[in-house]
């Protein structure tokens, strides 16, 4: 069995084609469960909507409490990391995340930047020892094999490499750097856009973007299916 972390990040709370003015990352994400589902309706999803519900952001008192070794902690600093440590807890359960993560002012939402202060932990996402010889970081999540989706949705277009203004995408380059600092370097990213155009170019886009989800899944899941295959062979 999978466990699916489904996350989304938009300000919006409903979805495109569906709601007014609805999101078009959470139509996205929304739609690769609903695909994952189908192929594999055992797997485990867990849901966590930080665009609605944003983490709390980081404070010196988290950072003085996350730089503290654990048996050292006082009581305050267990209860000024408690939100991190469950967000940490269900990153280290989930074979697959999954990211609905659109576009605001060329990078992430405010609320995933502070998903993503709350889940780069030393100790927990990344280590660090200053007396390491070569460089003192290291990622603690590499040998756990996870993979990551990002789903993104853009005002404007032309945001892939090699096109027009790639340079000025901080989402996906961004969300590609975090997690693999953490050990995380299975990165697949889909992307709608044209929403600030609408008609018909954005409705291409969206309709793009779901088959391109379709397969990503069809991908995905044939790759379990063939590593359960070859682990237990009939």
């Amino acid at each position: 069995m999978v466990t699916l972390l489904h996350l989304d990040a938009s300000a919006r709370s409903g979805r495109s084609g569906i709601d007014p003015h609805g999101s078009h990352s959470r139509r996205l994400s929304a739609h690769f469960v609903a695909q994952w589902k189908k192929a594999r309706p055992d797997d485990r999803i867990l849901y966590r909507d930080v665009g609605q519900h944003p983490p709390h952001p980081v404070t010196g008192e988290w950072i003085h409490a996350a730089f503290t070794k654990p048996e050292a902690r006082e009581p305050w600093m267990h209860d000024a990391l408690a939100e991190s440590d469950a967000l940490v807890d269900e990153l280290l359960e989930a074979d697959l995340i999954v990211a609905g993560v659109p576009m605001y002012n060329f990078g992430v939402p405010a609320g995933f930047k502070a998903y993503i202060d709350n889940i780069v932990r030393v100790g927990r996402t990344f280590g660090f020892d200053r007396s390491r010889q070569g460089l003192p970081y290291w990622p603690m999540l590499t040998e756990m094999n996870k993979r990551l989706v990002v789903l993104s949705s853009r005002g404007d277009y032309g945001y892939e490499p090699g096109e027009r203004m790639a340079q000025a995408n901080h989402v996906e380059p961004h969300i590609r750097t975090v997690f693999g600092y953490l050990g995380i370097d299975d990165v697949h990213g889909i992307a709608a856009e044209y929403d600030e155009f609408g008609g018909e170019r954005l409705q291409d886009s969206l309709a793009q973007a779901e088959q391109d989800i379709d397969a990503l899944v069809e991908e995905l899941t044939a790759s379990l299916d063939m590593k359960t295959l070859l682990t237990n062979p009939a």
